[in-house]
């Protein structure tokens, strides 16, 4: 992610409601604009590297085939996430993980998840590694998101975080070994596969 001002666009984006971005704001944006709010402020998302798209696409993969016949639903983005929504739409954080798993339908619409998905992954890339694995992580344990998975495509490793009593028991696994997906048992993850191409 590179921020709104040193991202080249044709246009410049609506000024914000109130002086912060919410996503009243985002819903008068075309889709063509890849960018997500976080407190109020404006992240434009660059394209992602091949690497990051190919680990992506080996999880989208190996998740969705275990999902196949059963109730949750899996996305990958561009997919908007409203971890803290408001009814009139004033909600101040809205993200596009690269990995979403949701098993209340009722938080589906057109548009995303309106709550907490069940799973959310971020795959590290130099311009993101911050924000996934700080503001992004504080926003999805305080928004009560299940399992948090940070995905390290250079050192080739999985940070697993289970919500339990308010913060996240992490779990380290690397490419040599199987991980659980807790909120989806009895899933289990093969890394090498995941991290190879």
């Amino acid at each position: 992610m590179v921020p709104a001002e040193n991202q080249q666009r044709e246009g410049p984006l609506p000024s914000p409601s109130g002086g912060t971005y919410t996503y009243a704001d985002c819903l008068s944006w075309g889709e063509e604009v890849r960018a997500e709010i976080i407190d109020g402020e404006i992240v434009m998302t660059a394209p992602p590297m091949r690497r990051h798209q190919e680990i992506s696409r080996n999880l989208f993969l190996k998740i969705g085939n275990f999902l196949e016949g059963k109730p949750c639903r899996l996305y990958a983005a561009p997919f908007a996430v409203r971890i803290f929504p408001r009814p009139d739409n004033s909600d101040h954080t809205v993200l596009e993980p690269d990995l979403v798993v949701v098993c209340d339908s009722a938080k589906l619409d057109d548009r995303g998840c309106n709550g907490p998905p069940d799973l959310i992954v971020e795959i590290l890339s130099p311009t993101t590694a911050h924000l996934d694995s700080g503001v992004k992580f504080r926003a999805y344990l305080q928004a009560g998101v299940r399992e948090y998975w940070i995905v390290d495509g250079d050192a080739k490793t999985v940070h697993a975080g289970v919500l339990h009593a308010n913060q996240y028991l992490v779990s380290v696994y690397d490419e040599t070994q199987t991980a659980p997906v807790t909120v989806l048992p009895p899933c289990r993850i093969e890394l090498r596969s995941v991290f190879a191409g």
